[in-house]
């Protein structure tokens, strides 16, 4: 670990890094405490609206602890790598620890037999399924219904499901689809096995914090989710 914590830190690192993971977090806790007390209704838009919020705020977990895994969130190690700690904690019990080898073994033997998040078959259920395999484990199933059974007894039952469980659910299809399934399937004539959307910030935002520009994150690892947009420029 202490070698990783070393070698890992990114350079030139812009101090609006830990304003924006703060405020991914905050974001996150804030809409989740909010529509844990809001009355579910199936006719109500908000509902579905809400789903949608805490699943973009879920990935938005994600990449904030990926974001850290790169050393882009703090010029400060600890607090760089404990905020992608607490993030990743915060997205259904994932370990940063456990995360953040696998993460740096993906880019250095991208769309290999060695690459934890890539899968020979590039059919999208097998793909998948290994792919949750490699991040989720009995501690995290223990972890999270230990917690729905004690948080069931402040909150309904249907806003935890609609909200708490059904968006990190959903995320994970989402991290999925658009972070690794779309930019590494098939056959990619460049150094990074990797594909790259069509120019489109608002899309590639929506769709996944910008990681569809997936070449580009490869290209430049060291950049933070929220200037790849100028990265796909640039290149």
């Amino acid at each position: 670990m202490d070698v990783y914590q070393k070698q890992r830190l990114g350079n030139n690192i812009d101090p609006k890094g830990l304003l924006i993971a703060t405020a991914i977090i905050l974001l996150w806790v804030s809409s989740l405490v909010f529509l844990l007390y809001f009355p579910v209704d199936f006719k109500n838009p908000v509902v579905y609206l809400g789903v949608l919020l805490q699943t973009q705020l879920y990935t938005g977990l994600f990449i904030t602890a990926h974001d850290a895994m790169h050393g882009v969130v703090s010029t400060n190690r600890k607090l760089n790598h404990a905020i992608g700690w607490l993030a990743a904690i915060l997205f259904s019990y994932n370990f940063y620890w456990r995360l953040f080898p696998n993460h740096h073994k993906h880019h250095r033997h991208v769309a290999t037999d060695e690459d934890p998040d890539f899968h020979a078959s590039n059919r999208f259920l097998p793909w998948y399924f290994s792919f949750i395999s490699n991040y989720v484990n009995i501690w995290q199933i223990l972890l999270m219904a230990g917690t729905y059974n004690l948080l069931k007894l402040f909150f309904p039952v249907s806003n935890l499901v609609l909200f708490w469980m059904v968006p990190a659910v959903l995320s994970t299809l989402q991290l999925f689809y658009f972070g690794t399934y779309l930019p590494h399937k098939g056959t990619h004539d460049n150094k990074h096995h990797s594909g790259t959307m069509t120019t489109n910030h608002v899309w590639a935002f929506l769709s996944c914090y910008f990681f569809g520009y997936h070449f580009e994150h490869h290209e430049a690892p060291n950049t933070p989710w929220w200037r790849l947009w100028r990265t796909k420029r640039n290149l």
